[in-house]
């Protein structure tokens, strides 16, 4: 996974009042023309990660593809099924990339480095500023070329998701992004104890990597660790099922549940970090 420079300027902040909606909504619009314009300057960085970024989805589809030219099914999921799953897979990770991964990825650094000081002296939710600072828009315009691959694997399929089915799966897709954005911001606040928390970033993405593959290939003890424990198969299984079979409201309460308890710990580890550095630096 790239890593970008911790040196770029800071993107101006539009005045606001107050610390409403209105007021954070402000900031982040700010941090969203500081990104486009921070990639307007570095034009061939940003075709470059972009191309990178495709090249790799495009090998996950061509490895379905070859996979399923010597089988019809696995664990009970078709070639098409599987491309949806990998697709809806892929939509999340480009999203938490597009939108956390930079500013998390950048938390350890500052924090080891002092640079986390920065942070202490702006106005606002500081988990929110740590969070948001950056945008990395080729990440987002590869959450297009997934979407397009679940909807022609829906298409394939002859499926006609309703739009309840539709705004179910949007919902279950935010759920799994801040499943995964709350596992992240957790295991990287860990720096604030740790010296060096660069190897448990690493195993975080091989995690992630489980979400490519269907909840019925998991059995026993295995399907308690990554599916129900360590949620990273099913924030990418449930919205897939819902496009395919429709909204399993059990499912869909479970995710959302599991989404507001992984929240929980990312904010109680982060704050408790902070008061960590804070009793460090003073």
């Amino acid at each position: 996974m790239r890593q970008h420079s911790t040196t770029s300027p800071r993107p101006e902040q539009a005045p606001a009042s107050g610390t409403g909606p209105l007021h954070y909504l402000r900031l982040w619009l700010a941090s969203l023309r500081y990104s486009i314009t921070r990639t307007l300057m570095f034009r061939f960085d940003f075709l470059l990660w972009s191309t990178v970024e495709l090249l790799w989805m495009s090998l996950n589809v061509l490895l379905v593809s070859v996979i399923y030219a010597h089988t019809d099914s696995i664990a009970g999921w078709s070639k098409y099924e599987m491309l949806l799953l990998i697709g809806t897979s892929m939509l999340i990770q480009r999203f938490l990339i597009g939108f956390f991964w930079t500013n998390i990825h950048e938390l350890g650094q500052n924090v080891r480095t002092g640079h986390f000081d920065f942070f202490l002296a702006q106005p606002g939710n500081l988990m929110f500023m740590v969070s948001t600072r950056k945008l990395d828009l080729d990440g987002l315009a590869n959450s297009v070329i997934a979407l397009a691959v679940v909807g022609y694997s829906a298409h394939e399929l002859g499926l006609s998701p309703s739009l309840l089915d539709i705004a179910a799966y949007g919902l279950l897709v935010g759920c799994g992004l801040v499943i995964h954005y709350s596992f992240m911001l957790t295991v990287v606040s860990l720096s604030f104890w740790i010296t060096n928390a660069q190897g448990l970033e690493g195993s975080y993405f091989t995690l992630f990597s489980f979400s490519r593959i269907p909840r019925e290939a998991f059995k026993g003890l295995t399907q308690l660790v990554f599916v129900w424990t360590l949620p990273v198969v099913i924030v990418s299984n449930a919205p897939a099922k819902t496009i395919l079979y429709g909204f399993n409201p059990q499912l869909g309460l479970w995710l959302l549940g599991a989404a507001a308890f992984w929240f929980g710990i990312a904010v109680t580890v982060f704050h408790r970090g902070l008061k960590r550095y804070s009793s460090a630096s003073s």
